[in-house]
């Protein structure tokens, strides 16, 4: 596989991360239409709480900046070492398929098990990625 193939997965985080932002944002609208909270609320983040369905996606908004970064840099580390065989995308696809199951667990019904299994299944999967990485960085030494 070409190296740049793994731009494809990344990309699909960044698809996933609009959609959980548009998500957000129409969340956020909805609450100062329906009266839930000021408008102003969202300037300083005070004078009232935030309705628990804009939290509960703010919460995830802020979740996808933290480990998926770590997937962004592996896979440019992977181009920049060229090591994109196979089982990197297998990997990097993987990663993103957890990630969205993820998305649509905490976004949604948000139960506590399944969401925690999938989010360490996916901390599992970044690291062999590391672990793919590095190992055939070494290997190729």
């Amino acid at each position: 596989m070409e190296n740049a193939a793994l731009i494809y997965p990344m990309f699909a985080m960044v698809v996933l991360t609009c959609i959980v932002l548009a998500a957000l944002f129409r969340a956020r609208v909805r609450s100062v239409a329906a009266g839930q909270v000021s408008g102003s609320y969202y300037k300083t983040y005070r004078g009232g709480e935030e309705p628990d369905a804009s939290a509960q996606l703010s919460r995830h908004f802020a979740n996808i900046f933290e480990a998926p970064t770590l997937f962004y840099v592996v896979c440019l580390a992977a181009i920049i070492v060229n090591q994109t065989a196979w089982p990197m995308h297998l990997l990097a696809w993987a990663y993103v398929l957890l990630r969205a199951v993820h998305a649509y667990i905490h976004t949604g019904r948000n139960k506590l098990r399944p969401r925690i299994f999938v989010y360490f299944v996916s901390w599992i999967v970044l690291i062999l990625m590391w672990v793919y990485v590095v190992v055939s960085v070494l290997l190729s030494v």
